[in-house]
């Protein structure tokens, strides 16, 4: 890093939420290195140049945070679960998901995360990653996106963590804190100062029907929000004070399709109210993300991040557009609160969600420039 980034604490005025959408050539050399055709080196290369030209185009539109795009990864989250001791990856043909958007569905079966032995950090999960973010950013501050840790719970529930192992959950939690509140130490010792949490569960608990699948697996979908919540808390309970945490919030993102829908007035009083970070990346493109009342029971001090442009299709919003939602926002929160984002990234998984390279640089830069003219600064 040749450049000090900015002392401002995150989220920043303009942000934006991580991924990135993966260039033809580098899913060509994940196509190439799953056949045997390349090695493990070369495909880290090819990882390693697209990561500094992404990282290079997020400090050309102006954002003051910059990401590795998760180039590196096939899932936003599996990645990081699948790399916990105790963690299993198990094909369960009973787990399913539907993404839907107006044009097309699809139910999709993947791999799910089951515990089978006592979880544990065998490991700093995405240490390297961030490192070379690190060294690559000149500029921008090196963020880093990590899955909550309700993530390795949510889908699955109690019927994924094998009772010899875990007879009562509060093992499991106490478990599972202890490797995030581990895993955070470790980051922040290797000069991670801008870290997110990435919970989707708690966007999909809005959602009448997840919540009846939270019953159907056994869960409580009246309080487990509340769980997860207090849970994080304790995972970031003591870090440094300079350590900036956010966490994003959508209903599912995958080939620009999404799997729940409702506003967030469930979850709004425990999460804002009670959830220890510095800022919610909250989801508000459309109609199905609700109205902007959740934003009541936000404290002061809590930033929200607004996520008014969309990352799951290419046309591009206008100034006055974004301008207008922040206004009707401003009824409910302080303009001072808020800052600016794309409801989602950009290719949660490695697919990528349906529009270009150029119209995902044309959404970042004009989050950017609206973000400057109305707060002046980023």
């Amino acid at each position: 890093m040749t450049n000090e980034p900015s002392a401002r604490r995150p989220p920043f005025r303009a942000d934006h939420v991580g991924s990135l959408l993966r260039p033809p050539e580098l899913l060509r050399a994940r196509e190439d290195f799953a056949a045997g055709r390349i090695g493990a080196d070369e495909l880290r290369a090819l990882e390693d140049d697209a990561i500094r030209h992404v990282v290079a185009k997020q400090e050309e539109v102006g954002l003051s945070a910059a990401t590795d795009g998760e180039l590196r990864r096939e899932s936003w989250h599996m990645d990081f679960i699948y790399q916990l001791g105790g963690i299993q990856k198990v094909q369960d043909d009973t787990i399913r998901v539907e993404f839907h958007n107006q044009q097309k569905s699809f139910e999709w079966a993947p791999p799910s995360a089951h515990v089978v032995a006592p979880v544990r950090l065998e490991h700093t999960i995405f240490g390297d990653a961030f490192q070379f973010l690190a060294d690559t950013v000149t500029t921008a501050m090196p963020k880093l996106t990590i899955p909550s840790l309700s993530m390795v719970h949510y889908r699955g529930g109690r019927s994924a963590i094998d009772k010899s192992v875990y007879p009562e959950m509060g093992q499991f939690w106490a478990d599972l804190v202890a490797a995030y509140a581990e895993e955070v130490r470790r980051l922040y010792d290797m000069g991670c100062r801008y870290l997110q949490f990435d919970d989707t569960s708690l966007a999909y608990m809005n959602d009448p029907a997840q919540r009846q699948h939270v019953a159907d697996i056994g869960g409580d979908p009246e309080h487990q929000h509340e769980r997860y919540i207090e849970n994080i808390n304790k995972a970031l309970a003591g870090r440094p004070a300079d350590l900036a945490v956010t966490t994003h919030m959508c209903r599912g993102n995958n080939q620009s399709m999404w799997a729940a829908e409702g506003g967030y007035e469930f979850v709004a009083d425990a999460l804002f109210n009670t959830l220890e970070v510095d800022g919610f990346f909250c989801e508000w493109d459309d109609e199905r993300s609700g109205g902007f009342e959740p934003l009541r029971f936000v404290p002061k001090g809590k930033k929200v991040v607004l996520g008014l442009v969309t990352s799951k299709r290419g046309e591009l919003e206008s100034k006055d557009f974004l301008k207008r939602r922040l206004e009707e926002a401003t009824k409910f929160i302080d303009i001072d609160q808020l800052c600016l984002s794309p409801q989602c990234g950009f290719s949660s998984t490695k697919e990528g969600n349906d529009l270009t390279q150029d119209q995902q640089w044309a959404k970042l830069r004009l989050i950017v420039e609206t973000a400057q003219e109305v707060w002046g600064s980023l």
